[in-house]
């Protein structure tokens, strides 16, 4: 995956400790990007070479420069340097615009989308809005977006403005935990019921759903949705982190696997093959790295995609998944950074 260089151009600081990069590419051409895809950070320190994804909150249909937000997490290396350090012109090395997490429009459809956020999940999903209404123009759009207050509420201006410009086709619902409202404080089955019920205007079986924000909000969602007789395929999630409950941080034996051989597996990057061997305790990820095989990646936790590949020949355990479908995984698509090979000879295909 080729790296690219951006130039910021302008920073903006946002409530919750949130700022976004506008940036300009050093090239002549501006990537191509999918609304909900994201960019993976690449950072240099003096002992690593550090990545992190932040999704892309402008469209390709809008015209805007590419805009990156980033929060500030307390222990994040890499969202503190970015916060604290970053400064209009200094200069961005990242991958390629990445991510299954997406919105494509098609011209003509009249279908209702519904956008679930919580928090900081509104990132991807406002690029995902401004691309439906420019792109779309035939669609209705639902976007529910869940915060403490209206003061913590990334974007509360600019979606209100967007509202406004076309109030005809979207319904821009806040829930606020710290209201007084308690039946619109928090997001619950009987109230996403009453949502759906109130602003669904085309076909049942054309709308859809992205969500993104905790676990546990996400699995309201889905499984409220399911619940209404909506198919699997129509609701889409994006995960940014991986909560305590879902490390098993408490588990004493720390999930070592009942397997833990050593396998050998046959890396195929660029049209090199490269065979290595990989411990169970490793992730082919890691041995790959160890290697100098530049692949790419992102979040080592199975959260993003950047590092999707496909097992040819073989066998691959997967620790964590968050973003490959029972249907990618029969295809033989893998995450390689929580991937381990269970027999040998497994093949790999970068």
């Amino acid at each position: 995956m080729q790296k690219l260089h951006f130039r910021i151009t302008s920073i903006s600081k946002h409530p919750g400790e949130v700022v976004t990069f506008s940036l300009e590419p050093l090239s002549e051409r501006k990537p191509d990007f999918i609304s909900g895809q994201f960019l993976s950070i690449i950072l240099q320190t003096a002992n690593k070479e550090l990545r992190r994804s932040y999704s892309i909150c402008s469209s390709p249909y809008t015209n805007e420069p590419i805009t990156i937000a980033v929060k500030r997490i307390e222990n994040g290396e890499v969202s503190r340097k970015l916060f604290n350090d970053t400064r209009e012109g200094d200069v961005l090395t990242t991958l390629e615009p990445n991510g299954i997490f997406t919105y494509e429009p098609i011209k003509n459809s009249k279908r209702t989308i519904f956008l679930f956020a919580a928090g900081v999940g509104i990132t991807p999903l406002i690029s995902m809005l401004k691309t439906i209404l420019t792109a779309e123009d035939q669609s209705k759009v639902v976007l529910v977006y869940s915060n403490r207050s209206q003061a913590s509420t990334l974007f509360f201006y600019e979606l209100n403005k967007w509202q406004s410009n076309y109030s005809n086709r979207f319904d821009l619902i806040y829930l606020f935990s710290e209201s007084q409202n308690l039946i619109r404080a928090r997001l619950n089955k009987i109230l996403i019921q009453e949502i759906i019920s109130e602003h669904l205007i085309f076909e049942k079986s054309d709308a859809l759903f992205y969500t993104c924000g905790p676990i546990s909000y996400m699995d309201v969602c889905r499984l409220t949705l399911l619940g209404m007789g909506f198919g699997q395929w129509q609701i889409k999630r994006e995960t940014f982190f991986i909560s305590a409950d879902d490390g098993d941080e408490d588990d004493e034996t720390e999930n070592i696997p009942t397997d833990t051989n050593t396998y050998t597996v046959r890396i195929i990057y660029q049209n090199r093959k490269t065979d290595v061997d990989i411990p169970y305790h490793k992730s082919i990820l890691d041995i790959a790295l160890e290697n100098k095989i530049d692949m790419p990646y992102s979040c080592r936790s199975g959260i993003c995609g950047t590092c999707t590949a496909f097992c040819s020949q073989g066998n691959i355990r997967m620790d964590y998944n968050e973003v490959l479908t029972e249907n990618d995984i029969e295809k033989g698509k893998i995450l390689t950074c929580v991937g381990h090979p269970t027999v040998n000879g497994t093949e790999i295909w970068i």
